[in-house]
């Protein structure tokens, strides 16, 4: 792939969007009200169904369709059937329980299923055709992805590092999502070990770009137009920014989680297990302090995240940031309450400053 074919601009013209700037897919967090203003001002809107009904995605991507013409995408987890033992599940509750007490919830039920059926959900997806899936936690075949192209859809796969970006240009990706240690959320490690491989995006770009020919969209810690030029300049051809449009109102977070973000600072946030049995990004709170010595004993994703699901939930619902999953990156503290259309707006002139001043 020749330097051309790597830029910006390139990266733009293959979605058919007007700027190299894609708002990240968060489960809770980027509602199709999101997806759609992001879109329809340029950029390329991210829709997350990791947690979706295989009809609630068809659904889904029919109602964005409705709402603008522009190219989106929509995002998936991928993941294995997981079954842990009652011995695991009692001992998960019973660390959990001092929570439940504390909302007033009853002992806790074991749920019916820990997560929707991956391969349903991918059957899904691919009778939906959106323009562009992305996919986290894991890595399709070459067969499933050449199905994804076949039926018009751009395919990103997310990296954490060098390895697994190689292993997503073998298997004939469109584009690598690489997702810095700065990141908000989940992290995306499929090879290897997710503490090694929080590498801090500035440093991990070059490398990825250096040992690669996909097209590079950088993840993590981007709040403004600046990043953006960073990142380009060291080897990224686009920017996915998530917590940047968590502050924005189309984002329909929970006040209190809002509340949150507007009072970070820079070092708010650290990687934990707690809520969810695999490491994601938050602001640190009360749940997260107390699970703590626990961390390592949960049980993995998504045992862990659906035991504490009604916590989670219960705690939004009554006001109580302490118990929630306040998942941002280490840019929080920048973040700018604005409507999506204005942030997107902002952050191309911010970016086209920046590269004045490169030049």
């Amino acid at each position: 792939m020749s330097d051309t074919n790597r830029s910006p601009a390139a990266f733009a013209a293959a979605l058919g969007i007007r700027y190299p700037i894609v708002q990240g897919p968060m489960n809770g967090a980027s509602p199709i009200e999101l997806v759609t203003a992001v879109s329809n001002a340029g950029g390329l809107g991210s829709f997350a169904a990791a947690l979706l009904s295989p009809a609630a995605i068809i659904e889904a991507v029919k109602k964005i369709r409705g709402l603008t013409s522009q190219p989106f995408n929509v995002n998936l987890f991928i993941l294995d059937p997981i079954q842990p033992s009652a011995a695991e599940l009692d001992a998960a509750q019973a660390l959990l329980l001092p929570f439940r007490t504390a909302l007033g919830l009853g002992p806790a039920i074991t749920p019916q299923k820990f997560s929707e059926n991956f391969k349903d959900q991918l059957a899904a997806l691919l009778e939906a055709a959106p323009p562009v899936v992305s996919f986290t936690f894991g890595i399709l075949d070459a067969d499933t992805v050449a199905q994804f192209q076949h039926k018009g859809c751009k395919v990103i796969g997310t990296v954490t590092n060098v390895a697994e970006a190689r292993a997503w240009e073998q298997a004939g990706a469109d584009f690598i999502c690489i997702q810095g240690g700065e990141a908000g959320g989940h992290r995306a490690t499929f090879l290897g070990d997710i503490e090694q491989s929080c590498i801090g995006l500035m440093t991990l770009i070059p490398q990825v770009a250096a040992a690669t020919k996909v097209p590079l969209i950088a993840a993590g810690g981007i709040m403004d137009g600046r990043g953006i030029a960073a990142a380009m300049l060291l080897g990224a051809q686009a920017a996915q920014l998530g917590t940047a449009f968590l502050a924005s109102p189309e984002s329909g977070i929970a006040p209190a989680w809002r509340e949150q973000l507007a009072s970070a600072t820079d070092d708010s946030t650290r990687l934990t297990r707690s809520f969810s049995g695999r490491y994601a990004r938050g602001i640190v709170n009360s749940f997260m302090e107390q699970m703590r010595p626990h961390e390592s004993a949960v049980p993995a994703y998504p045992v862990q995240n659906a035991l504490s699901g009604e916590i989670r939930q219960t705690a939004t619902k009554l006001g109580r940031p302490e118990f929630m999953s306040l998942w941002a990156g280490q840019g929080v503290a920048m973040s700018r309450p604005m409507p999506a259309a204005q942030l997107l707006a902002t952050l191309v002139t911010e970016l086209q400053a920046a590269g004045n001043q490169q030049a």
